[in-house]
């Protein structure tokens, strides 16, 4: 099966793709023929050893956590999932690999895709859509009625922020460029601010919720527009965000980091907003596999307009 890997640290020049043997699924996992797998921030930040402390050192290293397609092969004690199963899941971990013709997943982090849109949609939807609905959920506790400003709406992450702050009851606001502010309007947001004129000290609304996913909103500035009990959320994981999380463990107004697991119920849950209507993925544009390292430097630039896929079918 063709997979990419690298061999070192670096740049999207490092990726190759090569032959591997196709791996055999074990108890409670299934081997899935990949259709469509979709890149994150996440695959950027291990390439390039960030995270070496927590993913390790050894090589060869293999790309991708989001995919979508269909069962081959089911491992032993497996009996709700069937061959010819339309799946879409999240690898967990550091180790990433779904940006390859097959895979396995434990059965647990994954789900029967959205029957609405194709696997290739799918794809682009789990640790993005998971992502928000974990910190809506876990973190914020939003509820119906409160106030979410979503900051960098029109990426992997935040297209699926705002259209999540909606599902679950809550009024939305964002920020984004003026590019993508018809649609950022498009899926759900009430205002849709410049984020580069925007100035919350000076702000004359509270947010109960403010989304980070740009992770480059000062939390001093930030608290002057949260509510009494109100919660900044980042996605973007590092020391300085650490510090601020643990300062703000015992106050009022708190720093959160989101850190996303791939659960099936969510996924399921997912899947029933996208299936009613409620929530959809968008994608900016796809790959074959073969120029991968093209899709990377396209996400690098920070301008893609929801998800980055990669064709494997």
């Amino acid at each position: 099966m063709r997979v990419v890997e690298y061999d070192r640290f670096g740049g999207p020049e490092e990726l190759k793709v090569r032959e591997r043997t196709r791996p055999v699924p074990k108890r409670g996992q299934v081997l899935v023929r990949v259709v469509a797998s979709a890149l994150n921030p996440k695959d950027i930040m291990l390439r390039s050893g960030k995270f070496r402390l927590f993913s390790g050192a050894r090589f060869p290293r293999r790309t991708g956590f989001d995919w979508a397609g269909e069962v081959v092969e089911v491992g032993s004690e497996v009996r709700d999932v069937l061959v010819g199963a339309r799946l879409f899941g999240m690898l967990d971990g550091f180790q990433g690999g779904a940006c390859a013709e097959y895979l396995v997943s434990d059965v647990a982090r994954c789900a029967a895709a959205p029957e609405s849109i194709s696997l290739k949609e799918a794809s682009g939807v789990p640790l993005a859509a998971l992502t928000a609905l974990q910190a809506y959920r876990n973190l914020a506790k939003l509820e119906a009625g409160q106030r979410v400003l979503v900051n960098g709406a029109s990426g992997g992450v935040g297209t699926f922020a705002v259209q999540l702050a909606r599902a679950l009851g809550a009024e939305v606001d964002a920020t984004t460029s003026d590019t993508n502010r018809a649609l950022v309007s498009e899926l759900g947001a009430t205002e849709v601010y410049d984020y580069n004129k925007l100035d919350l000290t000076k702000h004359d609304k509270r947010y109960d919720v403010v989304f980070d996913v740009f992770g480059n909103l000062p939390f001093d500035e930030v608290q002057k527009s949260l509510t009494t009990l109100g919660v900044q959320i980042t996605t973007v994981p590092s020391v300085r965000h650490g510090l601020i999380v643990a300062k703000t463990l015992l106050r009022p107004q708190r720093f959160l980091l989101v850190s996303v697991k791939a659960r099936q119920s969510d996924l399921c849950f997912i899947a029933g907003l996208i299936d009613r209507k409620q929530l959809r993925p968008v994608i900016d544009s796809v790959y074959p596999l073969e120029r991968i390292g093209d899709a990377y430097r396209h996400l690098a630039t920070k301008r893609a307009r929801g998800k980055i896929v990669i064709e494997l079918d």
